[in-house]
């Protein structure tokens, strides 16, 4: 016949368990909000001073836009239109409130853009869109791929962890790892266009720059918001057409 003792517990034991999944918890918790926060202060220190350059807005104007100041772990969030007291940024007419976009009517009113640095293959752009969630959106009234002047299309952003290229949600959190040099491929109206980057800018939320047009070339500015999971700043990635 078997015999089983069975010991109590000392007290120190007791607490010693206690302690180590209290510092466990605490572990995880702290390991979290640094992988929430790394992308944020990284960019900080690291990215945003060699980016950041004062740029003259197009008019006085710009001055009036209200920035936002909450803050967001994942940058545009889908349900944000919801959210009381949240601007929607998934609306890219509220981006900027003083020069908003113009409805564009023309037989072709989407096109594609591939950028391989960032794995992106063929994202739908609309022109004069209004749901940033479900395309990149070519900001109505400014110029069009391989015209004159400056096409400017915006793109969300978040932590750069959840990055996937064919997730309109996500799809240009890598944008700042761009760099001039680097080029994409547009293919509008049947004709395909390369451009260049040749210089990142951070902005603030107010600065209305960006559509300005400039009829020396055919440019293209790419558009998101940083530091990444945040709506803080603008990123805009200046890119040039590339001639044969």
């Amino acid at each position: 016949m078997a015999l089983y003792r069975y010991v109590k517990a000392t007290k120190s034991k007791k607490m010693f368990r206690s302690f180590a999944v209290s510092f466990l918890l605490m572990g995880t918790g702290g390991l979290l909000v640094l992988w929430v926060a790394w992308p944020i202060i990284s960019f900080s220190l690291f990215s945003e001073g060699f980016l950041s350059k004062t740029v003259s807005p197009v008019s006085d104007v710009s001055t009036q836009v209200k920035a936002p100041q909450a803050f967001s772990p994942v940058a545009f969030a889908a349900d944000s239109a919801s959210t009381v007291g949240v601007v929607d940024y998934t609306n890219p007419n509220v981006w900027f409130p003083t020069s908003p976009q113009k409805k564009v009517v023309a037989p072709v009113n989407s096109y594609t853009l591939s950028i391989p640095s960032l794995r992106i293959k063929n994202a739908q752009v609309v022109i004069g869109g209004d749901d940033l969630s479900k395309s990149l959106i070519h900001y109505g009234g400014t110029s069009l791929p391989g015209e004159f002047g400056n096409a400017v299309i915006f793109g969300h952003s978040t932590l750069p962890q959840l990055y996937n290229p064919s997730n309109y949600k996500t799809i240009f959190s890598e944008l700042p790892s761009m760099k001039p040099g680097d080029t994409f491929t547009i293919f509008y109206d049947g004709i395909s266009y390369t451009y260049t980057v040749f210089d990142l800018v951070v902005v603030d939320p107010t600065d209305l720059s960006v559509l300005e047009q400039k009829y020396d070339d055919s440019y293209v500015t790419l558009v998101t918001c940083v530091p990444p999971g945040t709506y803080w700043k603008r990123l805009n990635v200046h890119a040039r057409l590339k001639r044969v």
